[in-house]
C-alpha cells in the first residue's frame, strides 16, 4: 500500500510514524511534511490547502490511499475531488466539513437535531446587529467567527467593551479575513473539556481513546489560547457511565442527524465536549483529528492503522479492529518564543537524539524544517514530545525527562500537562 498523507504538523508526523509501522505500507508521501516526517517518508512541497495541486500530485504518484490531516483541504473539497476520480481517501466531503468550516452551520445542526449544546444568542452578518445583541447576553459571552480563522476565531468576552472590540476587529476591520464576516454569540459553558473522537464510514463508527487538550499557553491555564500546548489520554477520563451518556446524547443523534440531512460523513469526527453539571454538551465539531490529541492517541494504538483507514475509505469500519494499549499517554508541546503571538523561526534545535533516546519516547515534529544538516524551527508549535506508560504519571515522567534535553532559543513548554487529571478526570458520571 502506498499512502499520501496531507499536512505538515505534529498530527501528521504522528500518523506517518504509525502508518510506517504497518507491514502493508511500502511508501509514504507527505505534502508538505516537515523535518521529522522526512524520516518516515518522502516530503513533497505542495500546499496542503491547494486542492488542484494535491489532485495533480495524486494523479502523478497514484497512491492507494490518501489520508487528510488538516481541515483546510477538507473544507476546500479535496474529498469530493478524489471521489470523482474514485480514489480512496479518508476525510469528509466539503458539505460534511461545514461542521467545522461554519460555526453557524454547526450550531444550527445541533439545534435542529436536539443535541445538547450552549444556548445561542444569535448569528449576525452585520456589526451593528451584533453590537445591539450585546444588551441581551449574560457575561462572559462566547463569540465565534463563522469561518476558519487559524485558531483565532473564538473569543470569551468578559464585558461589553471587549465584545465590541472583537466585533470591530472581525467584522469591520476584517482582521480575521473572510472567516470573520459573520459571527455568533452563545452562552459560556462551565466544566471540564473532553475530546471525544470517532472514526466513521458514514454508517458504522469506532470511538478512539479519550483525550484532554491544554489550550492556554501558560501553566495553570493562564494566558491566551493556542492551538494546543499538550494533551493526555487515560481511560479514567471516560468512566462507563459518562461514555454511555456521550454516545446516547451526542454521538448517535449526530450520526442520525447527518443521515437525515443527506450528508454522508466519512473520516474522523472530533467532538469537543464540555462536561457540565447538567451533563455533556457539544462545544464544537472538527472534521479531522485534533492536534496535539492525535499524538497522545497514536501512542496508545495497538493496531494496524493503515488497515483500519483503508477499511474506512472502503466503507467498512470494524470497531473490533481498534485495540488499545492499557495505561495512559501524554504529549507536551515545545513552542517558539512569543507563541501564540509573534515569533521568530530559523532557530537551531539541539538535543533531539538525546530526547529520542529516552526509552518509550517519540519526539514528533510540528514546526520544523531542515537547513543543511541542521534542524531549525519553522513554526509556532515546534515539537510534541510523546510517550505512553503504565500510568499517566509514568508517561508524563518520560515526556518531561526528554523535553528537558531539547534546546532552541526561546523554547517554552507547560510544566503541568495532565497534572490535575486525578481531580478533573472523572467529570460528571
Amino acid at each position: 500500500m502506498k499512502v499520501l498523507l496531507i499536512g505538515g504538523g505534529g498530527r501528521e508526523h504522528a500518523l506517518a510514524w504509525k502508518l510506517k509501522q504497518s507491514p502493508r505500507v511500502t511508501k509514504i508521501w507527505c505534502a508538505p511534511g516537515n523535518a521529522g516526517i522526512a524520516a518516515e517518508g518522502e516530503c513533497v512541497n505542495v500546499d496542503s490547502g491547494d486542492v488542484a495541486a494535491l489532485t495533480a500530485l495524486a494523479e502523478e504518484i497514484r497512491p492507494d490511499l490518501t489520508v487528510v490531516g488538516p481541515e483546510l483541504p477538507l473544507v476546500n473539497g479535496i474529498a469530493d475531488a478524489f471521489a470523482l476520480r474514485k480514489w480512496a481517501i479518508v476525510g469528509p466531503t466539503r458539505q460534511a466539513a461545514k461542521l467545522e468550516g461554519s460555526k453557524i452551520f454547526s450550531k444550527e445542526f445541533l439545534q435542529r437535531h436536539n443535541i445538547p449544546t450552549a444556548k445561542m444568542y444569535g448569528a449576525f452578518d452585520s456589526s451593528d446587529k451584533a453590537k445591539a445583541a450585546l444588551k441581551n447576553v449574560k457575561w462572559p459571552v462566547v463569540m465565534k467567527a463563522d469561518g476558519l480563522c487559524a485558531g483565532k476565531g473564538v473569543f470569551l468576552a468578559p464585558d461589553k467593551e471587549a465584545a465590541t472590540n472583537f466585533i470591530c476587529s472581525a467584522m469591520e476591520k476584517q482582521e480575521l479575513g473572510e472567516g470573520g464576516a459573520r459571527i455568533l454569540l452563545e452562552e459560556t459553558l462551565e466544566g471540564e473539556e473532553l475530546s471525544f473522537i470517532i472514526l466513521t464510514d458514514g454508517q458504522r463508527y469506532a470511538a478512539l481513546v479519550p483525550t484532554r487538550d491544554h489550550k492556554r499557553v501558560f501553566d495553570g491555564n493562564e494566558g491566551p489560547n493556542t492551538g494546543g500546548m499538550g494533551a493526555y489520554s487515560s481511560d479514567e477520563l471516560l468512566p462507563s457511565g459518562l461514555r454511555e451518556k456521550i454516545v446516547a446524547q451526542i454521538v448517535t443523534p449526530t450520526l442520525r442527524g447527518l443521515a437525515a440531512d443527506g450528508i454522508r460523513y466519512q473520516g474522523f469526527l472530533y467532538i469537543g465536549v464540555m462536561l457540565t453539571t447538567s451533563g455533556p454538551k457539544v462545544l464544537e465539531f472538527n472534521c479531522r483529528l485534533g492536534d496535539p490529541e492525535t499524538q497522545a492517541i497514536v501512542a496508545r494504538m495497538d493496531f494496524d492503522l493503515a488497515e483500519v483507514l483503508a477499511d474506512v475509505a472502503a466503507g467498512r469500519v470494524d470497531a473490533s479492529k481498534l485495540k488499545w494499549k492499557s495505561g495512559a499517554s501524554a504529549c507536551v508541546v515545545l513552542a517558539s518564543g512569543g507563541y501564540p503571538g509573534r515569533f521568530e523561526t530559523g532557530k537551531e534545535i539541539t538535543g533531539l537524539p538525546e530526547a529520542d533516546a529516552v526509552p518509550g519516547v517519540k519526539v514528533l515534529h510540528a514546526g520544523t524544517k531542515c537547513e543543511g544538516d541542521k534542524i531549525v524551527t519553522g513554526g509556532g508549535r515546534v515539537l510534541g514530545v510523546t510517550a505512553a506508560g503504565a500510568t499517566l504519571e509514568d508517561a508524563l515522567g518520560l515526556v518531561y525527562e526528554a523535553a528537558q534535553k531539547i534546546r532552541f532559543t526561546g523554547a517554552h513548554f507547560r510544566k503541568d500537562i495532565g497534572a490535575h487529571a486525578s481531580v478533573r478526570g472523572v467529570g460528571n458520571d
